[in-house]
């Protein structure tokens, strides 16, 4: 088996927090620069192919719950009129 050693972290205070902060911040927006120049804006034809398919889904969507709603609606009438002559 392996032995860990557990090595003690000096404890960090407020003060020494406060001063690594700009250092921190330098680092952060170093690191949004570099990940905002990999964003790539889709171009006018993108978006409309894009825009196209979302509503031609929705609407296949729109007509598939509304099949299943009917279905059920009458299911459920059939049973409780089956069942209210009993």
């Amino acid at each position: 088996m392996a032995k860990t050693i557990a090595v003690a972290q000096p404890a960090i205070t407020g003060i020494e927090r406060l001063k690594t902060q700009p250092a921190r911040l330098m680092d952060f927006l170093k690191d949004v620069r570099a990940e905002m120049k990999k964003v790539i804006t889709p171009s006018r034809a993108e978006v409309q192919n894009t825009t196209v398919v979302v509503i031609a889904t929705v609407f296949v969507f729109a007509v598939f719950f509304a099949v299943v709603d009917y279905i059920v609606g009458h299911g459920v009438t059939y049973i409780f009129d089956h069942l209210a002559k009993s």
